[in-house]
């Protein structure tokens, strides 16, 4: 099958600087998303939380849980980007596995956010992931 180039994001099949065109990345040519590509212009976030929710849940976390988490912070920003994922992490000697949970918010997000400095917006996004974690655990959890 021929590859045409075009940008794209992993999730969400394109970018979001309304480019169409780049010559890095394969697309299909029925303009669908690409099963695997190299992501070379991830942006770093500016603010990332991370949650071992499967370590303390005993299991993942549920795409109403997900959605509620983001309604919670949209409060404090603007915008932002939740990553559930199952992390395995190998070398040649161990391996671990645990589901994991990332919150990312985007420079611009921090820039407009409510709480006033960096910092302040800082701990107040921490309780806010905390509270949800320990809601969602207390709400529903599976002994391991």
């Amino acid at each position: 099958m021929p590859l045409l180039r075009a940008s794209q994001r992993c999730a969400m099949g394109n970018d979001n600087t309304g480019s169409d065109a780049r010559e890095d990345r394969p697309v299909d040519p029925g303009g669908g998303p690409t099963l695997v590509f190299m992501s070379r212009d991830r942006v770093t976030p500016a603010i990332e939380i991370c949650v071992n929710f499967g370590i303390f849940a005993g299991r993942t976390v549920t795409s109403a849980e997900i959605d509620r988490l983001a309604r919670w912070l949209l409060d404090e920003v603007e915008a932002v980007t939740v990553i559930s994922e199952q992390r395995h992490e190998i070398g040649k000697s161990a391996e671990a596995s645990t589901h994991q949970v990332r919150i990312e918010i985007g420079g611009a997000g921090v820039a407009t956010a409510r709480a006033g400095s960096r910092e302040t917006l800082e701990k107040r996004l921490l309780e806010r992931v905390d509270y949800w974690a320990r809601t969602c655990i207390a709400e529903r959890h599976a002994e391991i």
